[in-house]
């Protein structure tokens, strides 16, 4: 039986409040029309939501992960999918009815998008994070080589993602300001059309680059919502009261298999005060009593993972359950 209400979903369950989801699409699409945002699906994981922010105008997508970028193409949203990682195994890329662009920072790597049939590629440049990317320095002699073996250098890519959390906007503003001088020196060098960087965090504030890889922005979560920004949170987690104490505190049935963690503890909707999450529980204090059986909404502090961990989403208006998307780009 598919439900139809939010009382007959088993919990925990993946919710998203449709006019707040809307909200966020259409505050983006005005902010950063078209080509200037490049939508990263690893925040939400989802083809149908995918074809929302195509609807939006946006016709480019990042991804995290081969299955993404497979899951897109089967999907019809194959026009320009960059896969912003760097893989050693590109042969599934080639063979997709799409056009795919593929993140380098190394002899290898090229050599991977080569071999496997890729045909264009970004120079990933590593802006401050300490993750992937070349150092700045080497990005044109990376962008030669890469030409050298019959491949489309298409630009540069760099993530200032050590400062789009930061609450301090003024510092935020800093940083990514120092991370994109880096990756415009970079580009100087590598040459192409392509500047591609940013975040939620970063997504009115890096006018650097010329297309911005924001996610979250659609979903929402904790940690993006503490910086001020235009869009609501749409994303929660349902979950029932299976417990309550006498002293005070209640558990819920939404644990660490529920929510993404690496950001802290989520917020309970409606007030309360968060004491554990375990593997399939939440203790909380209540602002207000709960009884046994209750219902609450969970508000993750980090949208990626949490929505990897559920098998679809369901978009609901005042507690009408109006579709049911499956989270079809899980797993690699």
């Amino acid at each position: 039986m598919t439900a139809t209400r939010l009382e007959e979903l088993v919990t925990p369950a993946l919710i998203v409040d449709i006019d707040a989801f809307d909200h966020n699409l259409s505050t983006m699409a005005t902010a950063l029309p078209g080509p200037r945002l490049r939508p990263h699906v690893k925040a939400h994981k989802c083809t149908q939501l995918a074809n929302r922010q195509l609807a939006a105008g946006h016709h480019n997508f990042t991804c995290a992960t081969i299955k993404e970028v497979e899951g897109m193409a089967a999907a019809g949203l194959g026009e320009d999918l960059l896969l912003a990682n760097e893989v050693l195994d590109a042969s599934r890329l080639g063979k997709l009815d799409a056009r795919v662009t593929v993140a380098v920072d190394s002899l290898q790597t090229i050599e991977a998008a080569a071999k496997g049939g890729v045909k264009e590629i970004l120079i990933d440049v590593n802006v401050g994070l300490p993750r992937c990317g070349c150092a700045p320095d080497n990005a044109g002699a990376l962008a030669e080589m890469a030409r050298s073996k019959g491949l489309v250098v298409r630009g540069v890519m760099g993530y200032e993602g050590h400062a789009v959390g930061l609450e301090d906007r003024s510092l935020r503003a800093e940083l990514t300001a120092q991370a994109m001088e880096l990756l415009l020196q970079a580009h100087t060098d590598v040459g192409g059309d392509v500047i591609s960087a940013g975040a939620t965090g970063t997504f009115d504030i890096n006018t650097y680059a010329n297309e911005i890889q924001a996610g979250s922005y659609a979903l929402m979560d904790t940690a993006y919502a503490k910086l001020g920004l235009p869009f609501k949170q749409a994303v929660s987690v349902l979950a029932t009261v299976i417990s309550t104490s006498a002293s005070g505190f209640a558990v819920a049935n939404c644990g660490l298999k529920a929510l993404g963690m690496d950001h802290g503890n989520p917020d309970i909707a409606g007030g309360g005060h968060v004491m554990i999450v375990s593997d399939e529980h939440i203790t909380f204090i209540p602002e207000t009593p709960v009884a046994v059986g209750d219902r609450i909404h969970v508000l993750p502090a980090h949208v990626d993972p949490t929505i990897a961990y559920h098998e679809r989403m369901h978009l609901v208006r005042d507690g009408e359950v109006l579709e049911t998307w499956e989270v079809d780009l899980r797993g690699w």
